[in-house]
């Protein structure tokens, strides 16, 4: 799939099939999303691969919108190194959006569900996952074969446009 085709139908899925993903592809989602680009070149992100039905069936318990996990086959947890980087969250929001685009790109579906920086769900994902302090979880992306098709929603408003000024 082109990049851009990628970026203009790319949609967040929720419903997968029970097929397993390949190491060889979390390996390419892993690189794609460590190939983002991050402020000084500090890439202060660190993911964790989730692959273990008792761990993403526990995370709905805590996370209202983590509905999808039971089904998921595989999470992809995008932590940050705050002490690294003053841009962690962008650094490592721009690698969420590598993992989603490469998924995609892959026949994949997946959706990014948000940690940080909602504090009662920070903290249960860093005991859940024996997160060591100086790192912050981001975000988890749900990962699967899609359950469900949807057409892509062109999102372009040209008056959120503006030349030069305001």
């Amino acid at each position: 799939m082109e990049a851009l085709e990628a970026i203009l139908t790319r949609r967040s899925i929720r419903h997968y099939t029970k097929e397993l993903i390949s190491p060889e592809i979390v390996q390419k989602l892993l690189e794609a999303g460590m190939s983002a680009p991050s402020a000084c070149d500090f890439q202060p992100w660190q993911m964790v691969v989730i692959t273990e039905r008792a761990l993403l069936d526990e995370i709905p318990a805590f996370h209202p919108h983590a509905a999808m996990l039971p089904e998921a086959p595989l999470a992809i947890l995008v932590c940050g190194e705050p002490e690294t980087s003053r841009h962690w969250q962008q650094d490592c929001s721009a690698a969420t959006q590598n993992v989603l685009l490469a998924a995609h790109a892959l026949g994949l579906g997946a959706v990014w569900l948000g940690i940080y920086p909602r504090e009662n769900r920070v903290a249960p994902i860093k005991k859940l996952f024996e997160i060591p302090e100086a790192v912050t979880p981001l975000a988890l992306i749900a990962i699967g074969h899609p359950a469900e098709q949807k057409p892509p929603q062109g999102k372009f408003k040209p008056e959120k446009v503006h030349q030069n000024k305001w």
